[in-house]
Formats: structure tokens, C-alpha cells, sequence
């Protein structure tokens, strides 16, 4: 360095710097708390590994660090909707279904249609809108991917009134609430109906939330970061009124479906059990005009108002999705499985190929094998759906050669289908009237099917 000048060498300029330190010092201002810092030691943090920090300031930043363990909420219960116990149950790790044999495959195919056979199969389509979302569906300024939003949105909203789960003296628990966009739209639907409360439920963070909308309305808002496998109803504090709940949610992935039913209808339920709640409020004169135009007879819409008034969970609409996620831990169809001969074995090669439905079986894919991401038009919806395009999945060279794209697509739908006729017996076991319908089209988004339950 230059006698006077900064020691410090700038790499990029591939020259000293030529600001002047203070005297005595060899380096500038900036360079010399560099230089500092460049003699004090980096360690992994001990409670995330993934980033560093210096090793003279580890105690004051394990008290501050994102990853430390922070006191659990009340309504935190270890593990009280995961389901299965017993770890002997747990099926080893499998191996990948494009290593399978032909016999082996041809196999599990035929135990597949077997255990389907007098299934429904072929889903009615019940797409329906509401007027709350109409002004929003209209305008212009909304993109296609918002729009394919917003007609996912009001068929929910549309399916949601059909069986008379919108109106007051109700708390809709929205589960992978994200954003909150569809508890937004029930708010905006209800119109500042009496005695409502919305509780989101999502365990990671999230950005644009909308909640603050609704600050200054009628409606109570509250948000729980918290995953649904340790979410126990019963102790959160604003349901402490004893409402009848309404659990909703778009594109639920996976065991999220399953986490969130038996934390509807099995823990919060039996903890419920001999409590007192309000019962849904009476129909108006207009819905029961309703209800009598829809129904056979006035006798059977009088008989499901005792019923919807019996049960703490008034109601549940989730728009499912990403069956290649689904866990035999959490699963709550595991008893219809093993009535039709089936095990956890099977349960594992059929949530694999339920893949087959929805991605890894177009052409215009395996031209573009090499791409990490699915494109857009490939999902439909790549901000629900965490489908990666698995190529040992559905596009190995030993699988093509033992089926067309179009059996890969008929076995991944029948794959689906069969894990929610299990959520169906389940519901049904526990006094529900639960079904399955399209509930938007194929072109708005590939997972189009919505699960219903009422009592």
C-alpha cells in the first residue's frame, strides 16, 4: 500500500484502498471493523445448522435466534391428531414404483381395482358461484391466475350455502389458511352476520396476509400458527362460546386433510362431549322455502335441522388435493383399507401413483424432463399445489413401456378416489352425512374435487 493509504487490498479493483486511516491505524474507517471482522471465528448455530454465527456473540444470539424453542400455546397437545400409535404399524421405507417388476405392478393394479369395485367412481358435479365474489369474478383487472382463484372460491362459497353452513351464531375454522383469502370471502358473504368467528389455522408464515381487512368489522379474526397434528380445538380461548364449527379450506395437501378431520371430528368432538354449545341458529322463513325446494319432502329438512343441531361441528367443505402427500400415520381411512384387503404396503405405491391423476403422464412433460419446475399451465396452480414432477415417479422408461399416458391417468385417479372413499367411511362412522363432488372444472385447476360433511 501506498505510504498514508488504506493496507486494505480490493479484490474486485485489484488495487489498495486509497482512503486515509486515522493516525496510528492501517486501516481506513470501513476496513479496519472488516479486517476485525475477518480474525473473529463463524460457527453453525446449535439450533439451526443451516446458518452461522460468530462464535464470540453465540450466547447472545441462541437468546434471540428464530430457531429456538419458543413456549408452546395452550392449545398445543404433542401429537393429538397424528392417529396411529403404534409404530410397529409404520411400513418400512419402500422402494420407488418405477423399480417395481411388471408382476409386481400388475399386482398392486389388480388389488386396486379390486378394492374399488362398487365404488362411485364417476363424481357428480355440483360447480356452483355466490354473489359475494360476482363484482370480483368481473373485473378486469384480475389476471387468469387470480380468476382461477376466484371461481375455485365462490364454488366453495356456492357448495357452503347449498348445505346451509353461511349464516350467523357459527366459527369457520379456515385449516392452511395462508393467506386467509377464503375466510375473507365467507366474511364478505355473511355481510356482518351476528355472532361469527373465523380462526385461521396455518403453522408457517406468511406474507400479504389479509386479516387486517376486517379489523373494523363485526367479525372476530385470529390467526394460530401452529400445525394441525398438535391443534387441540377445545383449548383456544375464542372458542370458549361454544359455537357450532364450520372447517373449511382450499387445497388441503395431503395428511393436512386428514390431521384436520380428526381434529374436527374426533378430538375436539370428544372433548366437546357433554359441553354446552349453542346450537346453529333456526333458518330463516327464505331458506326453508329453500331447503323444500331442494329436498323430497319438508319432513326430511326438519329431520337434518335436529341433526345439524346435535353436533359440535356443524359442518366441513375442503377442497382436497396432492394425494401423493398423504402419510399411513395420519390417514384416517386406515380401517376401510384394511376391510378390502389392503395394508400400509399398498396404502404406500397407491398415495405415490395417485400422482399419475394429476402430473407425469403428458407428453409435452417428458419433452421437458430436464426443467426442475413444472410450468404453470402444468398445475393449474403452482402456489397450492407442491407437485414437483417426480420422473421415477411417472416418467421412467420401465413404466412407459408397461402403460399408456392414459392407463397412468385412470390408475392415478382411481388411486385418489379410493384413499377418499376412506375419509367418506370415516365421516360416516362418526355420524356424518359426507360426499365427494367436482366442484370446479378440470381446466381451473386439476385437483377439482371437494369433500362435504354435515351431520
Amino acid at each position: 500500500a501506498e505510504p498514508g493509504r488504506c493496507a486494505h487490498f480490493v479484490e474486485r479493483k485489484k488495487r489498495f484502498c486509497k482512503m486515509v486511516p486515522a493516525p496510528g491505524r492501517r486501516f481506513c474507517g470501513e476496513h479496519g471493523q472488516q479486517e476485525k471482522e475477518n480474525d473473529r471465528k463463524r460457527i453453525p448455530c446449535p439450533l439451526d445448522p443451516k446458518h452461522t454465527v460468530y462464535e464470540d456473540q453465540l450466547q447472545k444470539h441462541l437468546k434471540k435466534c428464530n430457531s429456538r424453542e419458543k413456549p408452546k400455546p395452550v392449545y398445543f397437545v404433542q401429537d393429538i391428531n397424528a392417529g396411529l400409535k403404534d409404530v410397529a404399524e409404520i411400513p418400512e421405507i419402500q422402494i420407488p414404483v418405477s423399480s417395481l417388476s411388471k408382476e409386481e405392478l400388475e399386482d398392486l393394479i389388480t388389488k386396486l381395482k379390486k378394492a374399488s369395485n362398487g365404488l362411485e367412481l364417476h363424481l357428480k358435479e355440483q360447480i356452483l358461484s355466490h354473489e359475494a365474489l360476482e363484482e370480483a369474478l368481473n373485473d378486469p383487472k384480475n389476471g387468469e391466475s387470480a380468476f382461477k382463484h376466484l371461481k375455485q372460491q365462490a364454488s366453495i362459497l356456492g357448495n357452503m350455502e347449498k348445505l346451509h353452513l353461511l349464516g350467523p351464531g357459527r366459527c369457520f375454522v379456515e385449516f392452511g389458511a395462508g393467506r386467509g383469502k377464503l375466510s375473507h370471502w365467507v366474511d364478505i358473504a355473511l355481510q356482518n352476520a351476528e355472532n361469527v368467528q373465523f380462526l385461521l389455522v396455518e403453522r408457517a408464515t406468511t406474507r400479504f396476509k389479509v386479516d387486517g381487512k376486517h379489523k373494523r368489522r363485526d367479525s372476530i379474526f385470529e390467526r394460530l400458527q401452529v400445525d394441525i397434528q398438535h391443534l387441540c380445538l377445545n383449548k383456544v380461548p375464542i372458542l370458549e362460546k361454544k359455537l357450532p364449527l364450520v372447517g373449511i379450506g382450499k387445497h388441503l395437501c395431503g395428511a393436512a386433510t386428514d390431521l384436520a378431520l380428526r381434529c374436527l371430528v374426533e378430538s375436539y368432538t370428544t372433548c366437546c362431549d357433554g359441553e354446552n354449545y349453542e346450537p346453529v341458529p333456526k333458518r330463516s322463513k327464505s331458506d326453508k322455502t329453500e331447503v323444500a325446494s331442494n329436498s323430497s319432502t319438508d319432513n326430511e329438512s326438519n329431520k337434518e335441522d335436529t341433526l345439524e343441531n346435535s353436533k359440535p361441528v356443524a359442518g366441513i367443505v375442503i377442497a382436497l388435493c396432492c394425494h401423493h402427500r398423504c402419510d399411513w400415520t395420519h390417514y384416517v381411512g386406515r380401517e376401510f383399507f384394511k376391510s378390502v384387503g389392503l395394508g400400509p404396503v399398498e396404502f404406500h405405491y397407491y398415495q405415490r401413483m395417485s400422482s399419475w391423476a394429476t402430473c407425469g403422464m403428458r407428453e409435452s412433460i417428458t419433452k421437458s424432463s430436464t426443467n426442475d419446475e413444472e410450468s404453470e399451465d402444468q398445475t393449474n396452480n403452482t402456489e397450492e399445489h407442491d407437485q414437483t414432477y417426480s420422473k421415477t415417479e411417472g416418467g421412467s422408461d420401465t413404466l412407459q413401456g408397461l402403460l399408456t399416458v392414459e392407463e397412468r391417468k385412470e390408475i392415478g385417479c382411481l388411486c385418489k378416489r379410493l384413499i377418499d372413499h376412506g375419509r367418506i367411511k370415516y365421516l360416516q362412522q362418526r355420524g356424518y352425512k359426507a360426499a365427494l363432488q367436482y366442484y370446479t372444472e378440470s381446466t381451473v385447476s386439476l385437483e377439482n374435487v371437494l369433500l362435504t360433511a354435515v351431520p
